[in-house]
């Protein structure tokens, strides 16, 4: 069995905000830091094998963070699962929007990336670190739609209409028979916090 714990990075200013992402490379905030930490502590009393984190800078300094905790170095960054592409509206909030292109923006062609590349990115990137680490546990920092989408792809029927929440973590396990999730969207560690 291979195990997978995929996580999204902490907060950053334009999720307070409300604005896009997408491939735009924002830091963490300070709460995103914290965030991070407490995530890190959470791991610190589990055993992993490998980290890896997208190549965005907010998954790279969530991945550090982790990373110096366990005592694992990053094994790499993985563009496959950087977050799907904002087109147009990165850096707009929902009211940006409606102000630029009216209330029916949604069915306007923006440039966002599909569901379908996003499903077939990500899931392809997951596939390429298990096969590399077969029998190990694997972290893997990313982002809430490109996780969502990929997990779309690698267990079939799975519930992923709640979004990610920051720092949370995911667990996929890959058996003879394919992929299951174990744990969803779990934010303990942050409950854990307050």
């Amino acid at each position: 069995m291979t195990t997978i714990g995929l996580i999204r990075h902490g907060s950053t200013a334009w999720n307070k905000e409300g604005r896009i992402q997408g491939h735009t490379d924002n830091p963490l905030d300070e709460e995103g830091l914290q965030q991070a930490a407490a995530i890190a502590e959470r791991l610190s009393g589990e055993q992993w094998d490998y980290i890896y984190s997208s190549d965005l800078l907010r998954a790279v300094q969530t991945a550090e963070v982790i990373a110096k905790r366990l005592g694992i170095p990053i094994a790499g960054q993985v563009p496959g699962v950087r977050e799907m592409n904002g087109g147009l509206i990165e850096g707009t909030t929902e009211d940006e929007r409606v102000q630029r292109w009216g209330s029916g923006w949604k069915s306007m062609d923006m440039g966002l990336e599909s569901d379908e590349s996003g499903q077939q990115r990500g899931s392809r990137a997951i596939e390429e670190i298990a096969a590399r680490h077969p029998g190990k546990r694997i972290l893997l920092v990313s982002h809430g739609a490109i996780l969502r989408s990929s997990l779309r792809k690698l267990v079939p029927g799975l519930d992923v209409g709640e979004l990610l929440k920051n720092t949370s973590i995911t667990h996929i396990v890959k058996d003879n028979s394919g992929w299951t999730c174990a744990l969803y969207n779990c934010v303990a560690h942050m409950e854990a916090e307050r």
